[in-house]
């Protein structure tokens, strides 16, 4: 849809604390985050879409890592962005 080839099908998406432990992590999209990606002007995803996408509270000054995986060990491209909610 975004002119990107060879997309990963079936991103994991995990969220690292600078300790190495998951804080977050998801598989599949969920439409309960469709207001949110709405407020943000987020492009919206469909429902039954395998895209992966967390709402996530972190603390300032803590660092931390995101992690895309492919599903049983699949490959491709990824984008990761990442946002503000006031």
């Amino acid at each position: 849809a975004f002119g990107v080839p060879g997309v990963l099908a079936d991103p994991k998406l995990d969220i690292y604390d600078g300790k190495g432990a998951i804080i977050a992590a998801n598989d599949d999209w969920s439409s309960s985050l469709s207001p949110t990606f709405t407020q943000l002007a987020a492009f919206p995803l469909v429902t039954g879409s395998k895209d992966a996408a967390l709402v996530v509270t972190l603390n300032a000054g803590v660092s931390y890592t995101v992690q895309v995986s492919g599903i049983n060990g699949v490959t491709g491209e990824a984008l990761v962005e990442v946002y503000e909610v006031p």
